[in-house]
């Protein structure tokens, strides 16, 4: 008899098969740092060239940390999900050398749709942006789950 996962293996091994074909996020630098049903962290230090005419870390970079822990925390069940729309709200600048670091939690599932807020801070625990994320389930799963045996 197959043990059932607890929510957290579950969600440890959704990360995984995201991670395997996610190439935006491993191509910008991205590192999941935690995740667990509902919740994500993902972290990436700000490259030069992620910087913006300002000297700045570019809004898109800041954003792209935000969605992609908003996918792995919404995806954690092992339920195909994707983003039906979300915003952002700037609050302070990110630099060059800055450790950004997207914490997403759940904050509503309902069927198939849910609500999660995510929180991009640097390494000082300075507040960068705010970011709210609306997900939809789809057909399909990550990987495989074996049917428990009775």
């Amino acid at each position: 008899m197959t043990q059932p996962l607890t929510p957290k293996q579950r969600a440890e091994k959704s990360a995984a098969a995201m991670w395997a074909g996610d190439q935006a996020s491993q191509w910008a630098g991205m590192e999941i740092t935690h995740v667990d049903e509902g919740t994500a962290t993902l972290e990436l230090t700000v490259a030069p060239h992620q910087c913006n005419g300002h000297g700045m870390c570019h809004g898109g970079v800041t954003f792209m940390l935000a969605d992609s822990a908003f996918a792995f925390a919404c995806n954690s069940r092992n339920q195909a999900t994707v983003a039906q729309h979300c915003m952002v709200s700037y609050l302070a600048p990110g630099r060059a050398g800055d450790r950004l670091i997207a914490t997403a939690h759940e904050v509503s599932l309902t069927g198939r749709s849910g609500i999660y807020d995510i929180t991009v801070t640097n390494q000082d625990g300075t507040k960068l942006a705010e970011f709210r994320g609306f997900s939809r389930a789809i057909k399909g799963q990550l990987f495989e789950e074996e049917e428990e045996n009775t």
